[in-house]
Order: C-alpha cells, then structure tokens, then sequence
C-alpha cells in the first residue's frame, strides 16, 4: 500500500516517515509520498529529508516522492500530521480553541483535495492536533468510515503499558481501553482491563489496587491536583523532582501526565508518536481485521452519541466498520456523555467561527 505524509517536514512527521522505513512497515516495491508546501522552506526541507532517507535506507527504502500541493497526494493510507501544535511553555495561551481555529482552513484544503483527486478509498489518520477537529473535517469530505483519529489509539496503549509496569509484565499482556477526548478529557475506562493468565478475581484484586478505588470524580479532582503541582515543579527548575513524581502516580494518572510531561519538559513526545501511527499502519496493512481504540465520527452507534469519541473500533484495510461499546458503569456513561456534548459544542463553534 502507497503511503502520503502531510506535514513530513514537521517533528511528527519526519519521525513518521523513518520509522515507516527503519520498521520495514513499507516495502520497497511501494511508495512513500512526502507532502509539504510550495512556500516557506517546506519545499527545500522535504528534498533534503528525500535525500537523507535514500541515503540511510538504500537496501530497503520505498520509492520516495515529494508532493507540493494537496492535489498531487495520491496514496492508499494518508497519514495527517501538518498543523500548528500546542507551545511546549504551559504558560501560552493557545489552547485547543485557538488551536483549532488555525488549523481548521489547513484540515479542509487537504481534506477537500483529496476528495476531488483521490481514488475514493483512502484510508486517512489523523495526527493534527485537535485530532477530534481533523476527524470531523475529513468525515464531511471522505466519508466517516475511512477517517480515524490516533489519539485514542495512542491514549490506550500507553494505558496498557502504565499497566504493565506496575505488575511487571510485557504490555502484550494487558488488554485496555482509553475513551474519550485526547486530552485532559481522555478517560482511562478501568473495566476494559484484561490481563493474559488472570482469573476474574485475580484481575478484580488487581485493578481495583492500581485503581485505588477510585470512581471518575475522584479521577479528576487527582488529575489537576497533579498536574498543577507538576507545572510548579518545573517551573520552579526542579524537573527531576517533577518527573519522579510523575512515575509515582497511579497508572491512568500517568498516561494522562506523562506525555504531557514530556512535552512541556521541551522535548515533545514526537517519537512516541510516530511510533504508534507507526504500529496502526502496520496494522492496517497486514490486513487482518483488529479491536483497536480511535478517534472516530458517531452517528448514533454509541449510545446515540453524535460527535467524535475516541472508541473502541474494528479496523482494517477498507478503514473503520463497527464500534464496540465496551460494558459501562452509569458513572461512565454519564461522563462520556458529558465529554460527547462538550466536544459537540467546539466543533459547532469551530464551524460558527470560521
């Protein structure tokens, strides 16, 4: 399958496109497409990176294409990562609605030139920041199924692996769910959790300790606790004590904060990221339908929900086709209702602005 990069001169995308090469993920009987702009120094940039890619992977790069304008992307999976992104200084003001206004006309060029010009089966992931934003924009233009946000997918395998550190075993093992907004909205669903090789009540004892107990509420008010008194860390200077803090919270505390940690420490989290657009990828193109958690637009399948969610999805080479609503509390449902109506909200009024 032919691979597109938008924004493959940025952070992510750069990350994105060596991994995808470095991991064998594309054959060298593909192609690879670099899409940036014709202004600026997108252009110089991509056919430098061309360059270094060919030169690093001689024996198994892909053939390797720069695309200059939106119309020109042709590819099976387009991979979205251009956009501005949220400052690494916690104190700026951008924010995800400011966020969003910028990158909203940026979603849509992209989003229509591939309508118009593409094949009509792409499968599209969207990396951009707000990732909710750029699912709903693709949706209008491609069509809901083919569209899927990676932020949850993401969310979800840090979840797992958070997991699999405090009992000492392989992420492999452990099976878990993050739903939501990819953010400080994003709710690690602790039912969702299974871990290889333990009985009901072996796994009931476990998650109930990691947990501590705790119902969503309770979550919350922990989370900003945190968070507050990690900001003061570093912006005190003491970033070792702020990061020794951070590894001993809980573990759905950690997934939320450790990423955000690492991004406001200045050094982003643009490898991790790559690597797990890497890992969907691979997926996909393996071909075998998968249970993989993603941002993606809801017409009614949840629980009548209307919005983007991040949800437990089936995926595979013709993109999303079923959402699989795990078992939920009614402190859950409430909450993710309560996140669904948010998130329905600023996309209206991203829309209503602009």
């Amino acid at each position: 399958m032919d691979i597109s990069i938008i924004g493959a001169s940025g952070d992510v995308g750069r990350q994105v496109a060596i991994q995808l090469i470095a991991e064998q993920v594309i054959a060298p009987s593909q192609r690879l497409q670099l899409v940036g702009r014709e202004e600026g120094k997108s252009a110089q940039s991509l056919f430098g990176l061309r360059a270094d890619l060919l030169d690093a992977y001689a024996e198994t790069s892909p053939e390797i294409d720069v695309a200059l304008s939106p119309h020109e992307i042709t590819a099976d999976i387009i991979i979205m990562t251009a956009g501005a992104t949220v400052p690494t200084d916690p104190g700026k003001a951008l924010g995800r609605a400011e966020l969003g206004k910028i990158n909203k006309p940026l979603f849509e060029s992209y989003a229509k030139a591939i309508a118009d010009h593409g094949h009509g089966d792409e499968i599209v992931l969207i990396v951009s920041n707000p990732v909710e934003l750029g699912v709903e924009v693709f949706s209008r233009y491609l069509g809901r199924e083919r569209v899927i946000g990676i932020g949850a997918y993401q969310d979800s395998l840090r979840f797992r692996r958070e997991i699999a550190a405090d009992l000492g075993v392989r992420r492999q093992r452990v099976h878990a769910f993050v739903l939501g907004e990819h953010g400080e909205n994003m709710y690690p669903m602790w039912n969702t959790v299974q871990v290889y090789g333990m009985d009901d009540d072996e796994l009931a004892t476990v998650v109930k300790r990691l947990s501590q107990g705790r119902n969503y509420d309770d979550f919350r008010i922990d989370l900003m606790a945190a968070r507050q008194e990690l900001v003061k860390l570093l912006n005190e200077g003491r970033a070792e004590e702020a990061f020794t803090l951070v590894y001993r919270l809980p573990p759905d505390l950690r997934t939320v904060l450790v990423p955000f940690m690492t991004y406001i420490s200045g050094a982003k989290t643009s490898v991790a990221t790559a690597n797990v657009v890497s890992d969907l990828v691979d997926t996909i193109i393996d071909g075998k339908e998968v249970l993989v958690s993603g941002q993606v637009s809801l017409r009614g399948e949840c629980f009548e929900m209307n919005t983007v969610m991040g949800m437990p999805i089936i995926v595979g080479q013709q993109g999303w086709t079923q959402i699989v609503t795990p078992r939920m509390s009614d402190n859950d449902f409430q909450y993710l209702k309560q996140v669904a109506e948010e998130i329905s909200q600023r996309i209206d009024e991203w829309y209503q602005n602009g």
